[in-house]
């Protein structure tokens, strides 16, 4: 509906963000009832750097690729941002304890903490892009 403006592109990307969060609160809280369970691996998602990346591509300067086959690698390639997704990984980096479990529940709330309070940040945001569309309305 509103795609082609900065306006329907702000809500698709606010939606698209707070699907991610609902999504990263499931995850975080799977990871805090399996702290106790041996050889279990935490999972992170990841989003927000592919967000970013596929909206910088939009923006991309610097020297450009003669591209004389179509054989050729392309890059630089512009990205559509909504063909991002998020994605679920297991981490098999961090340290684990004694029964091979990396979950650490003080980080894991944090981190709980930290994806309600953008939760809400977004919430408002959204709140505030409608506003604005009710002044101009008006």
């Amino acid at each position: 509906m509103f795609q082609s403006n900065s306006f329907g592109q702000t809500l698709d990307i606010l939606h698209r963000s707070m699907d991610v969060s609902l999504l990263r609160r499931s995850t975080i809280a799977d990871n805090i009832s399996n702290a106790d369970t041996p050889n279990f691996k935490r999972s992170v998602i990841n989003f927000e750097s592919e967000l970013k990346r596929a909206l910088d591509s939009r923006h991309a300067t610097g020297m450009k690729a003669a591209l004389t086959d179509n054989r050729h690698i392309r890059f630089r390639k512009q990205v559509d941002y909504r063909s991002i997704g998020p994605r679920r990984v297991l981490d098999f980096l961090s340290t684990a304890d004694n029964n091979g479990n990396n979950v650490d529940i003080e980080e894991e709330s944090m981190l709980l903490l930290r994806n309600q309070l953008n939760y809400e940040i977004m919430t408002r945001m959204v709140t505030n892009q409608f506003g604005q569309m009710n002044l101009v309305l008006k």
